[in-house]
């Protein structure tokens, strides 16, 4: 699937709102890493995002199953202008969560 014009890309703000809609995350933070990707060939395919997000719906679930959620709040990455997607999810009591 082509990604869409790079006016109609996915942006951090975007897809902080997803998340926060599907996760009800208790921390959360979308950071834009694409000026470290500027010259590489996937910079004109997208943007390079991390997200860390710490929320109770991923207890008991493997790193697998979380990114899945994490996928499933923001539907078709590519579709929407995302080339790299880096995700640190994490359930309450765990090292680094919010």
């Amino acid at each position: 699937m082509n990604p869409a014009p790079p006016g109609q890309w996915l942006d951090a703000a975007e897809i902080e709102r997803r998340l926060r809609v599907a996760l009800a995350p208790q921390s959360l933070q979308v950071q834009d890493d694409s000026h470290h990707h500027a010259g590489h060939a996937g910079a004109r395919e997208g943007r390079h995002y991390t997200v860390r997000i710490g929320s109770e719906r991923f207890a008991g679930l493997s790193r697998v199953a979380r990114h899945r959620l994490v996928y499933d709040a923001l539907g078709p990455l590519a579709s929407q202008g995302v080339h790299a997607l880096a995700i640190v999810a994490l359930a309450p009591g765990e090292a680094g969560a919010g």
